[in-house]
């Protein structure tokens, strides 16, 4: 995919400043003043996928994620957008998130984030055993320290801090 282009990538960068500053209003200006040829561009989606976040408004995310995993198949950022979605929306949680973002792991093998976010559900659904082998995963392929201190950090894995350091 080809980089955003001026000024449709100045609208961009000014969408995602707005939305730094908490200001989803005028970041919602920005983004829909980007023509719609360029509305599923990977980088646009991206950011409206972040001010769907930021309103809290999960459908409109869950949209927005099939658009991106559509946009750019060969990236991970949809299927962990739209496993965020779904543990947040109304009717969905942890079983649906799970179930949504389990074939990335096998599409995405070496890109830790989805271990860790499957991890962070097993966990969650009191699957320890899962989730200590997710998060091992995690390590191997994105560096045992970092991704320790992610999981030391994030209140999904609060069960196994106890132990990680030890790992």
């Amino acid at each position: 995919m080809q980089p955003l282009q001026a000024p449709d990538s100045h609208r961009l960068n000014a969408a995602l400043g707005w939305l730094g500053l908490g200001n989803p209003a005028d970041a919602r200006v920005e983004l829909d003043a980007i023509p719609p040829a360029q509305q599923t561009h990977p980088a646009v989606l991206e950011a409206r996928w972040l001010l769907c976040v930021h309103e809290k408004d999960w459908r409109a995310a869950l949209a927005v994620a099939e658009k991106e995993r559509a946009a750019a198949p060969d990236d991970c950022a949809g299927w962990l957008h739209r496993a965020y979605a779904l543990r947040r929306l109304p009717g969905g949680g942890l079983t649906q998130a799970w179930d949504a973002l389990r074939p990335a792991a096998e599409k995405f093998p070496r890109e830790p984030v989805v271990a860790f976010n499957l991890a962070c559900y097993a966990c969650q659904m009191d699957q320890s055993d899962a989730a200590r082998q997710w998060l091992k995963r995690a390590m191997k392929v994105g560096g045992m320290e970092a991704i320790k201190k992610m999981a030391l950090a994030d209140e999904d894995l609060r069960p196994l801090w106890p132990e990680i350091p030890d790992w």
